[in-house]
This record gives structure tokens, C-alpha cells and sequence, in this order.
């Protein structure tokens, strides 16, 4: 493999007692891989559909990170993105418990596990001693931290972060305004509640939808100071042939703002026909790690 990483890594698993998957490198002690990256699967979905991934990752970093690929929300994501998360945040709890040798953390999610995610990590956030809400929703430079430790990447793969609300949000609905607006009204039928948080016809209480709320800081839970305290922020989009995810929602932009992409934009990942970093990246990312500790690896992948 490249930078030096073997091909012949031993990669261990170990089924976790709520059915989840901790995956790391068999040749060292689990115990001295500081880095945690959890794996979330999205709607309908398991454990299994990141097994390979997580075997990648390991493989690329083998001492710096262990690997848990969720399964608590297995066969309950349509129970709602509040519920899922309040159980991603336990989980991730528990497997800090496991092992106390993490001092990092990054989350890698699909789809509505992207979601599920960013509800968690707004739950599992704390603000920096001796700093207040406020200061860090102000300050970039003050950081706070995900169950206690050092968050790294957020990283999103097709997920609806607009909801699925609009036009050619959801493809397969072929942007036919009566289609997707009879959707909007029936979908709880078939998605339940995970549904109305997705076409953003919840009303818990009096409350706004729960999608609107996730874009600030709230009374209850810090949901954009969490995501800003991730020192790298990444969001996948597919540009087309995704059917149930449309590429404005995946990648939080309007209509006029999705730009033209062209057949490579790298040579090292083909697949990926556009880039482009947020307004208000921090020049300070743009400077080289002067320490490999793998994490442009993990980001790459």
C-alpha cells in the first residue's frame, strides 16, 4: 500500500456485546491506539456496511487508531434522529469505558447516520474550561471536546443535511412538485418518524423542525459549537446517479450555488470531480502537519 503502510497488516474484530464491531491491528496492543473513529451506518443499515472501511483504516494507521462501526441503532433508524442519537452518544460512551487509552475521536458516517451524528456529538459536547457557550460559538480558536476527547474529523458521506424536503431533493421523486409534495404528507407511513425529521414536518411541542434546530446552539444541546470544535469538517457529496439523496442536500448548498465539475480533479482519487473548502476554512489548516500521526490518511480515504 502506499506511504509505507503494509499490505500484510493484521486486522482484528471484535463483536461488541450491543452488536456493534471494534476493529484494530492484531500486531499491537489495542490499548496504545489513541485515536477513535466511529462508523455510522444510515437508514435500514448495520454495522457490516463499514466493515471494509474500518479494515482500511486500520490497515493505513494500525497503531493510531481503533475503529467502532455502530450497530445500536441497527434495525431502529426509524425511530427518529433525536432517538438515534441519544443511542449513538451511549454507545460511544461505552466504548470510550472499554478503553481509556483514547484521547481522540473522528466520526465517519453515511446518510442519516450523518444526521444521527451531528445530534450526538451536540449531546456528547463540552466547552473549554473556563470558557462559556457564547466564546466559543464566537472564537474558532477556542475548542471544546466530544466525551472528553480531542475531536478530529467529522466527515459525512450522502447525507441529507437540508433534509429531504424540495426540489430534487430526493431524485427519484423526478422533481415533480405534486410527487414531492404528496411525499412530504405520507412519508411518516413508510419512515416513520425518522421521516417527518427528514421532510421537516416534526412538531415536538410547538418546537421548529429538529433539522432547523440542529443548525445552532440550542438551550439543550451545543449542536454547532460540536461540529466546529472538529478540526477537519467534510461532507461527500455524490453528483449523480444517488437516487435517494440529492446533491444540493448532501452538500448544503442551493441550486445556483452547485457548481460545474469536471472528470478529475486528483489523480490520486478519480472519483472526485469537485472540491472546494468552506468560506471561512482557517488559514491556519492550510499549514503542513509537522508530525505524520496519520490523520491525512484517515481524511483521504
Amino acid at each position: 500500500m502506499e506511504n509505507g503502510v503494509g499490505e500484510n497488516v493484521a486486522v482484528c474484530s471484535t463483536e461488541t456485546g450491543n452488536g456493534g464491531e471494534d476493529v484494530y491491528c492484531e500486531e499491537s496492543d489495542a490499548s496504545f491506539a489513541d485515536h477513535l473513529v466511529v462508523m455510522v451506518h444510515g437508514i435500514l443499515g448495520s454495522a457490516s456496511d463499514w466493515k471494509y472501511g474500518a479494515e482500511q483504516f486500520v490497515q493505513m494507521i494500525p497503531d493510531k487508531v481503533f475503529v467502532h462501526c455502530s450497530e445500536r441503532n441497527a434495525a431502529k433508524t426509524l425511530d427518529g434522529v433525536d432517538v438515534m442519537g441519544d443511542r449513538l452518544a451511549a454507545e460511544v460512551l461505552d466504548v470510550i469505558k472499554r478503553n481509556p487509552s483514547l484521547r481522540k475521536i473522528s466520526f465517519v458516517s453515511h446518510s442519516v447516520g450523518g444526521l444521527v451524528a451531528r445530534y450526538a456529538i451536540g449531546k456528547l459536547y463540552t466547552p473549554p474550561k473556563g470558557g462559556s457557550e457564547d466564546d466559543v460559538s464566537t472564537n474558532d480558536e477556542s475548542k471544546g471536546t466530544i466525551a472528553d476527547l480531542e475531536p478530529i474529523n467529522f466527515i459525512t458521506v450522502a447525507t441529507p443535511h437540508l433534509g429531504s424536503r424540495g426540489n430534487k431533493q430526493v431524485p427519484f421523486l423526478f422533481g415533480v412538485p405534486a410527487i414531492e409534495s404528496l411525499a412530504g404528507r405520507v412519508i411518516h407511513l413508510i419512515f416513520r418518524r425518522t421521516g417527518r425529521h427528514l421532510f421537516l414536518t416534526d412538531n415536538d411541542e410547538g418546537k421548529p423542525p429538529l433539522l432547523k434546530r440542529m443548525v445552532e446552539d440550542t438551550e439543550e444541546f451545543c449542536f454547532l459549537s460540536a461540529l466546529r470544535s472538529f478540526e477537519r469538517r467534510v461532507a461527500y457529496s455524490n453528483v449523480c446517479y444517488d437516487h435517494i439523496v440529492g446533491w444540493r442536500t448532501s452538500s448544503i448548498r442551493r441550486n445556483s450555488e452547485l457548481p460545474k465539475w469536471e472528470n478529475m480533479v486528483n489523480e490520486k482519487y478519480p472519483h472526485v470531480v469537485y472540491e472546494e473548502r468552506c468560506k471561512a476554512y482557517d488559514k491556519e489548516f492550510f499549514e503542513p502537519i509537522t508530525e505524520n500521526d496519520g490523520l491525512d490518511e484517515l481524511e483521504g480515504l
